[in-house]
């Protein structure tokens, strides 16, 4: 049981065998050391609320994972969703129609011109797709909040005729593409599996050699405000999230203000889902919700490009720099890419192949658990559904933090130290204070439960 005088202390370092592993209590007392680098903590200063961190349920990882003994189903089932045992993951993204990481483009239908929808099937996602969902929901004990992307609209609906290379839904078929998503989602429901939030486009400004859509900030508010918004209106599925952008962070402010700002459409959004691809721009969340105070911030995909990256550590450290600094500014979800991948980091219809914080060995029946599994362990596992973000500072560049109190009231502090030397400071709460060290290349998660 961790009382007020100790920090529980769990640790991952490159340079040991430490995952996630717990450590020596670090003991708290009234006379901080002045002299080391310190870390302060209030909780009495609260931000913003945490909805939930997980991962993406693709076609290619239902597959992969299809393709594993039972024993090894099991077990990845275990250390990503158990709610006391693993990683605890509670909020998830899927794809509605194909994405480049399914085994080839489709649709829920396919046919011409069926704007009522006559052909509407998810028979393909009842094939490994849905299976997995539900087996993880099973693990965790209870629904996930999933959140839905469309990569493409039916070939039939876009300007270009085809799922790839980008093109625009065509205007005829707006009313219909709304609809779709209502469809989606109701099928999604009668196999028990909700629908937490949908977004309207995955990476709306990019023509990408697979399954993409283009949309213009201006189409993308038309879309939500004449459309999708009184659709769900209409079905009574207001509950479900409506989120714009789900591109990257550079972009945002650009393209949020424009729907933002329109009286008629903002009702309807509940917030903004980013991706970390290109430059960073973390500022960029920090002036979103400056303006915008009422509007959430997600994040909605990351993952090491070209290639599965076996063993390496450099890729656990970018998901921890990431997600610190999203935290930081007001993120209140974190989704990783693909939960599985095989070991050639697919399969991807069209050779986008790249990493995941768990390889599946087909080959040799085996999990490989990645540097990023990990890094990501040291926050959705100490961090809860309903955790505030807390007031925490560094006094050093290279000693990041962020802080948040569970529903509990225990408080994690995460920090993350990326350089080639091992790091002492001073961890402040309040009216006490501990010292500890990191390592070169770790992360460490400190669990302090107010006496």
């Amino acid at each position: 049981m961790i009382t007020g005088r100790f920090l529980h202390h769990y640790m991952t370092a490159r340079a040991s065998k430490d995952r996630m592993a717990e450590k020596s209590p670090v003991l708290l007392d009234e006379t901080p050391d002045m002299c080391l680098p310190s870390i302060s903590v209030d909780p009495s200063k609260r931000f913003q609320t945490i909805e939930g961190f997980g991962g993406a349920f693709t076609e290619a990882s239902a597959v992969s994972l299809s393709r594993m003994s039972k024993e090894h189903r099991e077990q990845l089932f275990k250390a990503y969703f158990h709610p006391t045992e693993g990683h605890g993951y509670s909020l998830c993204r899927t794809h509605m129609n194909s994405c480049d990481f399914s085994l080839g483009n489709y649709a829920c239908t396919e046919v011409d011109g069926d704007v009522e929808l006559k052909h509407f099937s998810i028979d393909r996602d009842r094939r490994a797709l849905l299976p997995m969902i539900k087996e993880a929901q099973e693990v965790a004990g209870e629904p996930l909040k999933i959140l839905v992307s469309p990569w493409s609209p039916p070939a039939w609906m876009k300007t270009n005729g085809q799922f790839n290379g980008g093109g625009k839904l065509k205007p005829e078929y707006r009313c219909a593409w709304a609809n779709y998503f209502v469809r989606f989602i109701r099928e999604y429901e009668k196999e028990g599996v909700p629908i937490w939030g949908v977004t309207v486009q995955n990476e709306p400004a990019a023509a990408q050699v697979w399954d993409s859509c283009l949309y213009s900030a201006e189409e993308e508010r038309d879309f939500v405000r004449d459309h999708l918004g009184p659709a769900f209106k209409n079905a009574g599925l207001e509950r479900v999230k409506i989120i714009i952008w789900d591109h990257n962070r550079d972009l945002l402010i650009e393209r949020v203000q424009v729907a933002y700002n329109d009286p008629e459409t903002s009702p309807y959004i509940w917030g903004a889902a980013f991706h970390w691809y290109g430059p960073e721009k973390f500022e960029n969340l920090q002036l979103a919700h400056e303006a915008w105070p009422d509007k959430k911030l997600i994040f909605t995909e990351g993952c090491q490009e070209g290639g599965p990256h076996l063993g390496s550590w450099d890729v656990g450290e970018r998901y921890g720099h990431e997600i610190i600094n999203d935290l930081n500014r007001w993120t209140v979800g974190w989704i990783d890419w693909n939960l599985l991948l095989d070991e050639t980091g697919g399969p991807n219809h069209v050779g986008n192949l790249c990493s995941a914080a768990v390889i599946a060995d087909t080959v040799n029946d085996r999990l490989i658990f990645q540097s990023s599994y990990y890094y990501l362990g040291h926050f959705c596992r100490f961090i809860r559904p309903g955790a505030a973000r807390v007031l925490c500072a560094s006094t050093r560049e290279d000693l990041q933090v962020t802080a948040f109190q569970n529903p509990d009231e225990s408080v994690a502090v995460v920090v993350l130290n990326r350089t080639d030397e091992e790091r002492k400071f001073s961890l402040k709460l309040p009216d006490r204070a501990g010292c500890s060290a990191t390592p070169a290349h770790s992360i460490s998660t400190y669990l302090w439960q107010p006496s």
